[in-house]
């Protein structure tokens, strides 16, 4: 049906049809329409930040911790780069958001007159850090591309993607024909040649690894099933955590499982760049494009520009359920557990908890976090020495429950997600853990916290410095430091003076009631965690371990 609509309201409405139920952002000058559509929506409501950044981020946070697309809306210019630290976060992460922006007026572009928030070329530097990204030119040209735009986020390997619209074009009205939901791609179907070749060598091997990424999540019952025919150790870094719960047979943290990496006959990746084992594992420095054995790397991967970056000895281009399930029955009645293997990985895991229980006093906070909040209940960490304690020491027990930045690695992302995932989950626990100096990036976001009542509640742990830098500083430069110590507000009364809970723990014994009595109450909280400058043990040697006779280099 023909509906009369206005740039704004043709891309909301469009948007709405797929699915977006939520719009995170911040209303400026060229977005008015699109602002007033959402404020006249009934399907979409709107959450307003304090700053761009933590509109993306939101956004983020929403996509991560459901799987499904996210939406955020920007001013063009100074709005989208503000923005673009979350949305390169979420393409190192291949997270579906969707950026909403404008543009100057159209008669405008291309002239390099300076007009308000002009960039050189935006749409181009959006295309640089995005998967997608195109311009509308007239209302009626809106449901197609939206559409577009949905179906590139969503086909092959997800991503971020962007929809511009100028000044004028997106106030002006025409007559416009709304499509209904976009559709990705169909994914490609396994070659029987590949698949069978991935059996022959996973059925002579009695030692296999399956590590899972964040493109595995939706192949649990797939990952489980091979892993049980085949008596696999399972392991994931950080998006794939959670596919295996880490309290399960299977399941194996990045340590435990690299005291078996020498001895692995077979590693499946599933949905995975691998980074762990041939980036990590080699030290940070080597680049590995093509593999020896043994191990035997076989990948099930979408992307088939992702097979030439780390040529497997059998690559399945694939979706990950359906190429690990083409594994399965190639492999029935053939594959079977072997009972050595079996007792190794308990061993490995016994092991591994022994030799982090240094990890101090991190561990003992990050073992409090888990035992009191739900299984089901999402933990978004920080670059921070706590959050990388996480990466080893926090078990997950379900997918997208465990948010992290990915290989990005972005300060001061976190409590900003963390309201995303708590906006798009209101009735699951946010945990929120951050050290002060990222914190601080996004310390005004406790105003849309109070506004919206998104109950996280986040933990600040307060060693008044960027202690990975300072650390550094000390051991490599003999302790001549720069920018590494901070100087901080009084947490609590910041809180407050925000209309937020403030706290303060001087020990995970004092932490536990605290954040107990902060979930069950669901409204935003903060919870200080003072630690003494020096005192952690530096989490990097199980992170980044040494190659065999080398000392650890971070």
């Amino acid at each position: 049906m023909t509906e009369h609509l206005s740039g704004g309201e043709a891309i909301i409405r469009q948007v709405a049809a797929n699915g977006i139920d939520t719009v995170f952002g911040l209303p400026g000058a060229q977005m008015y329409p699109l602002f007033d559509a959402l404020q006249r929506s009934n399907r979409i409501r709107t959450i307003c930040t304090r700053h761009e950044q933590a509109a993306a981020y939101m956004a983020y946070g929403a996509a991560q911790s459901t799987g499904r697309p996210s939406a955020f809306s920007v001013v063009p210019g100074p709005g989208v780069l503000n923005a673009t630290a979350a949305l390169c976060t979420a393409w190192g992460t291949n997270a579906p958001v969707i950026c909403l922006t404008g543009q100057i007026p159209s008669n405008f572009l291309g002239q390099g007159r300076g007009h308000l928030h002009e960039l050189p070329d935006q749409l181009a530097t959006m295309r640089t850090l995005l998967k997608w990204a195109d311009r509308i030119d007239r209302p009626e040209d809106a449901p197609r591309i939206v559409n577009e735009a949905f179906t590139e986020m969503l086909s092959g390997r997800p991503g971020p993607v962007s929809v511009e619209m100028c000044w004028d074009t997106m106030a002006e009205s025409g007559d416009v024909d709304l499509l209904p939901a976009a559709s990705p791609r169909p994914a490609p179907e396994a070659d029987p040649d590949a698949i069978a070749r991935a059996a022959k060598l996973i059925t002579a091997a009695k030692n296999i690894m399956i590590m899972v990424g964040g493109g595995a999540r939706h192949a649990i019952e797939e990952v489980h099933e091979l892993a049980d025919m085949t008596g696999a150790c399972v392991t994931a870094f950080r998006a794939g955590r959670g596919i295996v719960p880490d309290d399960t047979t299977h399941a194996l943290s990045t340590v435990a499982a690299h005291e078996l990496w020498p001895d692995t006959e077979v590693l499946i990746a599933i949905g995975t760049r691998a980074e762990l084992q041939y980036m990590r594992w080699t030290g940070m420095k080597q680049v590995i494009s093509e593999p020896d054995a043994p191990p035997y790397l076989i990948r099930v991967e979408i992307d088939e520009d992702e097979l030439e970056r780390l040529k497997p000895h059998v690559g399945i281009n694939a979706d990950a359920k359906s190429g690990a399930r083409a594994l399965i029955d190639a492999l029935v009645s053939k594959a079977s557990p072997d009972r050595d293997w079996q007792e190794r990985k308990t061993a490995a895991k016994a092991s591994a908890r022994s030799r982090i229980e240094k990890i101090q006093p991190q561990l003992s906070y990050i073992d409090v976090i888990r035992d009191v909040l739900p299984r089901d209940g999402i933990f978004v960490d920080e670059v921070c020495q706590a959050g990388f304690t996480g990466y080893f020491g926090f078990p997950v027990y379900a997918p997208h429950t465990y948010v992290t930045s990915g290989f990005q690695g972005t300060l001061g992302f976190g409590f900003q997600t963390a309201l995303g995932a708590k906006a798009a989950n209101p009735d699951k626990a946010v945990v929120s853990i951050n050290g002060d100096g990222g914190f601080m990036y996004g310390v005004q976001e406790l105003a849309t916290a109070a506004q919206y009542g998104l109950g996280v509640v986040t933990v600040v742990f307060n060693n008044r410095a960027f202690g990975n830098v300072r650390r550094d500083q000390q051991m490599r430069y003999e302790g001549r430091l720069i920018g590494s110590e901070l100087t901080n507000p009084d947490f609590l009364p910041l809180a407050e003076s925000f209309g937020i809970e403030g706290r303060r723990a001087t020990s995970p014994q004092e932490l536990r009631p605290l954040l107990e009595q902060a979930i069950a109450n669901d409204r935003p909280c903060l919870i200080e965690v003072p630690i003494e400058r020096d005192s952690e043990v530096s989490p990097w040697e199980f992170i980044v371990p040494p190659p065999p006779g080398q000392k650890h280099s971070y």
